[in-house]
């Protein structure tokens, strides 16, 4: 009772600040849990007609359609494999990008190479895919004529129509927008490192590199953690946009169709929105259970999420 009312007192110290959270934690139940009731769609088959709540409980029978279509482990093999390339290669990306900037001791250029590095971030993806189809263009695309240009190809190649390189140019161009802006928080954990430190170990004869390996990389190793947790919770949603605009040309479905874009494609476009509804509840669940393991497995070490 007494730890109850000393919370109570604390709140009633702290209203300014509570009142503060409050917008934030209204726009989360609005938009975030409210809509949850949708999920019982997946478990109907869902007329427009008749409405959401006198549409038929089928229960798991678009699970199992699913579970049984031939389009199944296409999409399963197209989001973990790129999944697993945006976390093998996006994921440290970030991390050395800010170790090399805290290197630079020069302040105008450390400012210059980290604004060239967000810039793109600030770019949403129907630009960036537009710059990456005039780049790879057949007619006067800039890669194109460079590789012509060293007599490393004769005829200029269609990049985006062939399927061989779809996974390579998604990955690269997820990492080109995405590195300068996701290594802010690694930066930041670092200037927290006290000056001091460095200053001990350089006195102590260890090289620069020594000191990114036993004091820069420590440092961040909390944060690094963290965002660890949050990639393996989020290895079923290997992209929505970015996939949607790269694939235009059907010839890549067979390697672009994802989760995310199989459920848009077939539950929307389609017009099988309780279809489309089970699959996405499907990659949910997986997520939820891929992130309680993660944090689990880093609780070991002393950092976890709860």
């Amino acid at each position: 009772m007494q730890s109850r009312t000393s919370k109570l007192i604390r709140f009633a110290k702290q209203w300014d600040l509570q009142i503060m959270v409050i917008p934030a934690i209204l726009f989360i139940a609005l938009f975030s849990y409210v809509p949850m009731y949708g999920a019982l769609m997946a478990f109907k088959d869902y007329d427009i007609i008749q409405g959401f709540w006198a549409s038929p409980w089928v229960g798991f029978k678009h699970f199992d359609a699913f579970f049984q279509s031939p389009d199944f482990w296409r999409v399963m093999r197209n989001t973990l494999a790129i999944s697993f390339l945006k976390l093998l290669i996006g994921f440290p990306a970030p991390i050395i990008l800010a170790v090399l900037l805290n290197e630079i001791r020069n302040a105008a250029y450390k400012r210059i190479v980290q604004t060239i590095s967000y810039l793109p971030h600030f770019l949403s993806w129907v630009i960036v895919s537009g710059f990456v189809g005039s780049m790879l263009a057949v007619d006067n695309g800039s890669l194109n004529m460079l590789l012509e240009s060293l007599g490393w190809i004769k005829e200029p190649i269609n990049f985006l129509s062939n399927a061989d390189y779809f996974w390579s140019i998604l990955i690269s161009t997820n990492v080109w927008k995405d590195i300068g802006f996701s290594s802010i928080i690694y930066l930041a954990a670092i200037a927290g490192v006290n000056p001091e430190i460095y200053e001990a170990a350089s006195l102590d004869g260890a090289n620069r590199f020594k000191q990114i390996h036993h004091i820069t990389i420590p440092a961040i190793k909390p944060v690094i953690i963290l965002f660890f947790i949050l990639s393996i919770g989020n290895l079923l949603s290997a992209g929505f946009e970015d996939i949607l605009l790269l694939s235009k040309n059907p010839i890549l479905l067979d390697v672009a169709d994802v989760i995310d874009t199989y459920a848009y494609r077939v539950g929307i476009g389609s017009y099988r929105y309780s279809y489309g509804t089970a699959v996405g509840l499907f990659k949910a669940v997986i997520s939820v259970t891929l992130l309680v393991l993660a944090n689990r497995w880093a609780r070991r070490s002393g950092q976890s999420l709860w």
